[in-house]
Parts: structure tokens; C-alpha cells; sequence
């Protein structure tokens, strides 16, 4: 009889067993291009949940509460160095005391943000502070960094599937080496041109492929009178005739920049979720400035 109910209840356990762990792991990221990043490493074993929705600034976002009460059982959560992180992350590790913390900027190069007007090219190091800029996505070798440490990470707190982890970096990796190729060969003639733009998102996208964005804003504030005229000075004189702006932020000193230089606003968005595509489109509306 012994034997009966456990040759019977042995096949059940395995069945709860195989249930639990094919329970996928839960995720949760600041910005749309990170969930891009990790459900394309982590395929249908990761669920992934975003903070900073469609169409939302990250410069103005504050957290609901449902999205902080999913924080509170969320596995791992995945930071990028965008500034509400920072306050934040205590009431995370409060309520979540198990979850696990990366940091996407582990290992990458920080950059300064631009000044309105002005381009900077000496790099910071480390970790992001006040003045480095935090949207190191939008270059493609960066993100290659990224998924490298990601795909350790998901590793260590789901072994079983380590092989898939695996085989989903390498394909991934793989694309993002063929991106970065193709929007050089695209960009190429380019380089050394500037490009303006409203607030200064694109920098790591520049210094990837030779080129200087020019900020009209920094620092969340619009330029005053004299920065302005400067700008237009300078627009005309480099002959730049497409200002780019993004939709989370007002357009309409961009726009009042654009009349003043007989140039027209295009809009691109370093938040879409489509990664690779995004960055193509970017890329394109660029050349295209320059025809």
C-alpha cells in the first residue's frame, strides 16, 4: 500500500516541481529600451514590468503605488541611472529585502551631459553622479556591455536555464555588433557634424559614430536670451536646418528656434522600446538632416 501511494504521488510532485521553477522570473526595469534589453536575453522565462511608461518623461516620473507594491516581490530590479532611481532604491531594499539590484551601468564609460550649446568630450568614470548622463542605451557598444553582465545576473538566480541565457546573449550580441556597423557605414560621411537637439539625450549616440549633438536645453531648464541667439548663430552658420526634440518635452522653444534658423522639428525618441529599430530610425532622420 506504501508503495502504491508513493509510486502514485512521485509523479505529482515532479509535476509541481517542473511548475515552480518553470515560473518565470519577475523583472522589473525603469525605462521601455531596458525591457526591450531583457526580455530579448531572458525570452519567456523572465516577465518584465517598466516604471516609466509610454509617452512619460524619466526626468519627471514618480512611481505609483500598485507599481511599487509589484516592486516588493519583484526578483530582480534592474537600474539604468535615470535620477528617480535614487530615491527610490532605499524604499525598495525596505520593502524587498531578497530582491536583487544591478546596475545597467556597470562597466560602461559615463559621459558628461552638455551644457546648452556646447559639446563636451572628456568622459567621466564610475558610477553616475551629478552631471554625468545616464542614457548610455542609445549606444549600441554600450549595451553590448550591459547584456553581458545581465546574462551573468540571470544566470546566477535561474541556473536552469542558463543554456537559453546563454544562446540569447550570443544572438543578441551578434545584432548589436550588425547594428553598430550598419548605422556607422550609414553615419560615416558625416563625421564631425553637429546635430541639435532639445534636450541633450544623444550623446553616447554621437560619440559612437563620430558626431556632436548641440543641447538647446541642459539641466531641465530652457536658455535664456543670449544662449539663444547663440544657438541661432551657430545653427546658421553650420548650416543646420533639423532640430531634434523628443515628445516628452515641451517644443515650444525648439520650435520658436527652428523659425528663427528656416529649419523644421523632427522627433526621436530615446524611450521607444523597439531597441534596434529605434536606433536605425534615429540614424536615418539624421542622414536625412544632412541631404
Amino acid at each position: 500500500m506504501h508503495l502504491t501511494i508513493r509510486s502514485l504521488l512521485l509523479p505529482l510532485l515532479l509535476i509541481f516541481a517542473t511548475a515552480v521553477s518553470a515560473e518565470p522570473l519577475s523583472i522589473y526595469v525603469s525605462i521601455l529600451p531596458q525591457k526591450f534589453i531583457v526580455e530579448r536575453l531572458g525570452g519567456e522565462h523572465v516577465r518584465v514590468s517598466v516604471l516609466v511608461g509610454p509617452g512619460q518623461s524619466a526626468e519627471t516620473y514618480e512611481p505609483l503605488p500598485r507599481q511599487m507594491a509589484v516592486l516588493s516581490r519583484a526578483a530582480l530590479f534592474y537600474r539604468i541611472g535615470v535620477p528617480f532611481e535614487d530615491v527610490l532604491i532605499d524604499s525598495i531594499k525596505s520593502a524587498n529585502p531578497a530582491m536583487v539590484l544591478l546596475d545597467a551601468r556597470e562597466g560602461v564609460t559615463l559621459r558628461e551631459m552638455e551644457s546648452a550649446g556646447e559639446h563636451h568630450d572628456d568622459a567621466a568614470h564610475g558610477h553616475a553622479e551629478d552631471g554625468d548622463d545616464p542614457h548610455i542605451w542609445l549606444a549600441p557598444a554600450n549595451v553590448r556591455i550591459m547584456i553581458g553582465h545581465l546574462r551573468d545576473r540571470l544566470i546566477a538566480l535561474d541556473p536552469a536555464h542558463a543554456d537559453s541565457y546563454r544562446e540569447n546573449h550570443a544572438r543578441f550580441d551578434q545584432e548589436l555588433i550588425a547594428l553598430e556597423q550598419e548605422i556607422r557605414d550609414l553615419l560615416g560621411p558625416l563625421k564631425g557634424r553637429r546635430f541639435m537637439v532639445f534636450h541633450p539625450s544623444w550623446g553616447y549616440f554621437a560619440d559612437a559614430f563620430g558626431l556632436q549633438q548641440l543641447p538647446i536645453e541642459s539641466e531641465g531648464k530652457e536658455p535664456g536670451a543670449r544662449t539663444l541667439k547663440r544657438l541661432v548663430d551657430q545653427a546658421r552658420a553650420e548650416g543646420i536646418k533639423v532640430i531634434f526634440v523628443q515628445e516628452q518635452f515641451a517644443q515650444s522653444q525648439a520650435a520658436a528656434l527652428a523659425a528663427a534658423i528656416g529649419g523644421r522639428l523632427v522627433t526621436l525618441d530615446p524611450l521607444a522600446e523597439p531597441y534596434l529599430d529605434n536606433l536605425r530610425q534615429v540614424a536615418r532622420a539624421i542622414e536625412e538632416a544632412y541631404r
